[in-house]
């Protein structure tokens, strides 16, 4: 069996010519994007972080921060995503964690040639169609 060499143990952004390193940022943006495809995902983020996101898309000419809600941690040959979200009422949290794993992982490792090891998700909260609508039936007090 022939022996690697160095620069096949470098994974796929590594050849004689050279290395090609990603940086974390575009990771995160990736996975993001990647995220916000699947139907069920409102809005990535934490509170505070959905909170100055919307205040920056307030200020004229800014742009939307895809990298919101999402950590990555990016090494030689494979990356970890942690992604903050927000769900759709009525959607099964189960099925959107699967849904939301499957695409980033596919954009992720297609688009940058990194393994993928885990696609952790916090589901902060579920956001409702109308969220100023009164609850149907009697109240329960008067």
């Amino acid at each position: 069996m022939p022996e690697k060499t160095k620069t096949e143990d470098a994974g796929p952004l590594a050849s004689d010519q050279g290395r090609t390193v990603i940086a974390d940022q575009v990771v995160a943006k990736i996975a993001g994007i990647a995220a916000r495809e699947v139907d069920g995902i409102h809005q990535l983020g934490g509170s505070g972080s959905r909170t100055v996101g919307a205040l920056r898309e307030r200020i004229p000419g800014s742009r939307t921060n895809y990298g919101q809600g999402v950590s990555v941690e990016v090494g030689e040959r494979q990356a970890a995503v942690d992604l903050d979200v927000v769900a759709e009422y009525g959607i099964a949290i189960a099925d959107l964690a699967a849904g939301v794993r499957r695409n980033v992982v596919d954009a992720v490792e297609r688009m940058t040639g990194l393994e993928v090891t885990e696609v952790n998700i916090t589901v902060h909260d579920v956001r409702l169609d109308d969220p100023d609508a009164e609850p149907e039936g009697d109240p329960r007090v008067e």
